[in-house]
């Protein structure tokens, strides 16, 4: 008995490493058959659309968990893992996504992003909807805050992605669907956006309509600045058309007679009612001043700068908007230009002289009504006779060679009256100055053509 004891104390020592092993040959190829059932359930549900899939196996028992987009594709899906070759049991845990109603969407624009709300009906739409909209918005971050729900209208993906290229016509704003009713909100990016979108949204598919479209145009935004150094009137941003266009550059080189007009404008639709009638009076303002800027936002007129005398800053901030059309408002902030060093009757007579060389005063036709283009340089001449105030000036009436010798000769001499009047109604005294008619007996130019008659109707100044 000893004997047999003592033997069985040798055996037993041998017995544990066997049982060792044994438990990690059989730990092994449980581990083994469990990774290849979930291989092969996971390789079952390649074909199927679902959402937060999981797969567990403990021994031959198969956990299935996802979210499915319809009963017949979770039902089938639970059959599609039960069919895998060697699963004993499947623990359904599936269930259908939830269902939104109303089923929304939205896509919203700030100044640095998009992002993109509400649900999507599947992962691919929502993946599509996201590459569109990062291919359609030139590098603005995207950002995804989809949600995926059930309920989608029928042909979501196409009404989406025709609102997601709206998107890129917005400086802001917010466009959502709320099932097939689209609302819209925020600021076009440029003039004639708001127009764009509203002709895009005539293709939306059918059965969807626009509930409400609240996006607003970006001011029509018109300027012209003054540049007395360059000697320039540059005019920018936006006018109706070409018609306007060709107006509006065409009144500017009548009333600006010493600058060259730099023509920046653009034509684009979204201008307010009456555009031109504001644009053309307030250009003439801007012509009286030394430096100015003028600035037309929409139905707001602003003019700023430095008049070239007192009663011009006056006659400016009392007369600018008497002409423009009924509900357009205005704002002139006028200052007045520092004198000028006074001078002497020769630097007089050649200031004058420059300043006619370059502009004719300019009436209606046959008579001695002074037309609103001279004010420019009917106040440039003021302030020169302002810097010689001690001499006397002739103003000279002349007219072409056409007509009656007295019509013309009275002609004459009520256009010097006139623009006499002109001067002493800015507060230079009468006495300076002698209006005379010399009516066509001192042509400058043949009066056998149209432009040598153009040059003899004027206004000389003459110093004494």
């Amino acid at each position: 008995m000893h004997g047999l004891f003592k033997w069985s104390s040798k055996w037993w020592p041998g017995v544990i490493p066997l049982v060792i092993f044994w438990g990690i040959a059989a730990w092994t190829s449980t581990a083994t058959v469990e990774g290849d059932l979930a291989a092969r359930s996971n390789a079952a549900l390649k074909d199927t659309v679902l959402d937060k899939r999981r797969i567990s196996v403990d021994g031959r028992d198969v956990t299935f968990a996802a979210n499915a987009f319809s009963e017949d594709g979770r039902v089938s899906a639970v059959a599609s893992v039960e069919a895998v070759p060697g699963v004993r049991l499947v623990n359904d845990e599936t269930r259908l996504v939830p269902e939104a109603k109303p089923f929304v969407w939205s896509a919203e624009r700030d100044v640095v992003r998009v992002t993109l709300g509400g649900n999507s009906p599947l992962p691919s739409s929502r993946s599509k909807l996201m590459e569109a909209a990062k291919a359609n918005l030139g590098g603005v971050e995207v950002v995804d805050q989809m949600g995926l729900a059930r309920g989608a209208p029928l042909r979501f993906d196409s009404a989406t992605a025709l609102l997601l290229d709206q998107i890129g016509k917005l400086k802001d704003g917010r466009i959502t669907l709320t099932d097939t009713k689209v609302n819209l909100s925020g600021m076009a990016r440029e003039l004639g956006g708001r127009e764009a979108i509203a002709a895009a949204l005539k293709n939306l598919p059918e059965g969807y309509s626009v509930a409400v479209n609240d996006i607003r145009a970006p001011p029509y935004v018109f300027q012209a600045y003054k540049d007395p150094v360059a000697l320039t009137l540059t005019l920018t941003g936006y006018v109706p058309d070409n018609n306007v266009h060709a107006a509006v550059v065409a009144a500017a080189g009548r009333k600006f007679f010493s600058e060259k007009v730099v023509d920046n404008l653009k034509a684009s639709i979204g201008a307010p009612s009456g555009f031109a009638a504001a644009v053309v009076p307030a250009l003439g303002a801007l012509s009286r001043l030394s430096t100015g800027t003028l600035v037309v936002s929409d139905r707001e007129v602003k003019l700023s700068g430095d008049a070239l005398h007192d009663a011009a800053a006056n006659q400016i901030r009392g007369g600018l908007g008497r002409d423009f059309p009924q509900g357009w408002q205005y704002k002139a902030e006028i200052s007045v230009k520092p004198a000028s060093a006074p001078v002497d009757a020769t630097v007089c007579q050649q200031l004058f002289a420059e300043l006619l060389s370059k502009g004719r005063i300019r009436f209606e036709s046959g008579r001695a009504d002074i037309v609103s283009d001279s004010a420019g340089l009917l106040d440039r001449l003021i302030e020169t006779a302002m810097r010689c105030p001690t001499v006397n000036i002739e103003i000279a009436g002349h007219t072409d060679g056409d007509g009656d010798e007295a019509a013309n000769q009275t002609l004459s001499e009520k256009r010097a009256q006139a623009v006499m009047d002109y001067l002493v109604r800015a507060g230079l005294p009468a006495s300076r100055f002698l209006p005379v008619g010399y009516g066509s007996t001192q042509p400058l130019a043949g009066n056998d053509t149209e432009d040598g008659k153009a040059q003899n109707r004027r206004i000389e100044f003459v110093v004494k």
